[in-house]
């Protein structure tokens, strides 16, 4: 009998080379950790829609609908749980200020998707990825992470007046929205979940020795019982669906089955300007080193064999706003913290965010804008518990960090960026910082830019 020389095997074509692709990256390592993983990246984007749907007459219904086809795409193209959330800075010029609406929130997200397009297809986005250092990075992963955690707290303190952005009194303890409620959840999930699944990617004798350390009793038990199994992000957020009905039960009344209409947007010279000027330039940076530069770190970090370009992470951002923004859906992009949220509750590939994006869809063209009179009796306090564990997972990233001199520069972005309240300017400090460092080691025989690029080998 003879045997085909493996030579002579015929090549893929492109067809069943993307085919084989897509089935890889949308492969379900597991059913339940991939729908708990879902979950994830919740906390941060139902208080943001909610609140410009009620406070700006956004189109929750257009806005579910392209955010779902953006999940799909990104998670069949990078095999990760990349998220898609709002864009934060022209969330809040938009619920800060009166004057500015549906056209200069829709006119500031085509303009910063068209910049991040242009930096993209350039490969503008891919050197400013090299030139970056990982210090700088860490410090706004650990800036991002800690304000996704202090907001959380909030939620759960305070009751919250989600259009306002504003706490409205302390959150009482008892009831459906309650603190208790709270804290039981957060409790839920720490038991199931536990800190989070190590990451094994360091190397050192005294790593390496604490990781051959035996299991503890109550992972034993995990284990037995099968309750590594359990979705527990997901169960807590079907509890606050079922709460939300139970808070008030005419909303079944308040539900209209049908997409909301999708119209394109007019878009004056004014809102334009108004776009640019009060939603671009704040949201710019923000975009650049949060939802490119830092989740192509982090995502190198929690997944080793799938690293892919800047380049292709602003591109598809950039696409992203292009094309959605013209017909109403709110800017949008890609965050660490959704990713970090996301791995936190098991989501290992694309079908974790696929699974999120075939929902939104589907509620989407099933409810459209009715949808809101659920979300609006969602218990906030569940939805703060989401969002900490994201952040604390999205801040724990930063822990790398092997000499003196790296975590000075770590701080100091951190420390800038909470209490100025902009990563823009706590990047620039952590830059200047790191600079600064680089030239005190001049003297040690090595050049500048071997300095710079070595980062933790020369600090």
């Amino acid at each position: 009998m003879e045997h085909q020389n493996p030579s002579d095997e015929k090549p893929l074509t492109f067809s069943a080379k993307l085919l084989h692709q897509l089935r890889t990256n949308l492969l379900f390592n597991s059913k339940w950790a991939e729908l708990n993983g879902a979950m994830g990246d919740l906390g941060t984007y139902i208080p943001i829609i909610l609140a410009l749907t009620l406070a700006r007459d956004l189109n929750l219904g257009t806005t579910l609908i392209f955010t779902g086809i953006y999940n799909i795409i990104t998670g069949a193209i990078y095999g990760v749980p990349m998220p898609v959330q709002p864009m934060k800075s022209i969330a809040a010029v938009a619920l800060s200020n009166p004057d500015f609406g549906i056209p200069e929130i829709m006119a500031a997200g085509i303009l910063t998707g068209g910049v991040l397009f242009v930096l993209g297809v350039t490969g503008l986005m891919q050197l400013v990825y090299k030139l970056i250092p990982l210090s700088v990075v860490r410090g706004i992963q650990l800036a991002q992470g800690l304000s996704f955690a202090m907001t959380a707290v909030k939620y759960v303190r305070n009751i919250q007046n989600l259009p306002k952005s504003k706490s409205i009194g302390k959150r009482p303890c008892m009831g459906l929205d309650g603190l208790i409620l709270a804290l039981v959840c957060a409790c839920f999930i720490v038991v199931i979940n536990g800190a989070g699944e190590e990451q094994r990617t360091r190397n050192t004798r005294e790593d390496q020795e604490q990781e051959i350390l035996p299991i503890n009793r109550f992972d034993k038990l995990k284990k037995k019982f099968k309750l590594v199994s359990i979705p527990s992000a997901f169960l807590v957020f079907l509890l606050g669906v079922v709460f939300a009905f139970v808070r008030k039960p005419k909303l079944v009344n308040d539900i209209h089955f049908g997409p909301s209409q999708i119209e394109v947007v007019r878009i004056t010279r004014r809102a334009w300007k108004d776009g640019f000027v009060k939603g671009t330039i704040p949201q710019l940076p923000l975009s650049v080193l949060n939802s490119v530069i830092a989740v192509c770190k982090l995502s190198s970090d929690l997944f080793p064999g799938k690293d892919f370009t800047a380049t292709s992470v602003s591109v598809t951002v950039g696409l992203m706003n292009v094309v959605g923004c013209w017909f109403g859906a709110m800017p949008c992009c890609h965050g660490a913290g959704g990713l970090a949220g996301q791995y936190k509750f098991g989501g290992r590939s694309g079908a974790c965010v696929a699974i999120l994006g075939a929902c939104k869809s589907t509620l989407g063209l099933v409810m459209g804008t009715s949808l809101v009179a659920i979300l609006s009796e969602f218990p906030v306090g569940v939805l703060g518990v989401l969002l900490l564990f994201a952040g604390i997972e999205l801040a724990i990233t930063s822990r790398d960090m092997r000499s003196k001199e790296e975590s000075f520069v770590v701080l100091v972005c951190t420390a800038v960026s909470l209490v100025g309240s902009s990563a823009a300017l706590g990047f620039v400090c952590g830059f200047f910082v790191y600079g600064v460092l680089c030239l005190r080691k001049l003297g040690s025989g090595k050049s500048f830019s071997e300095i710079w690029m070595n980062g933790s080998e020369t600090l």
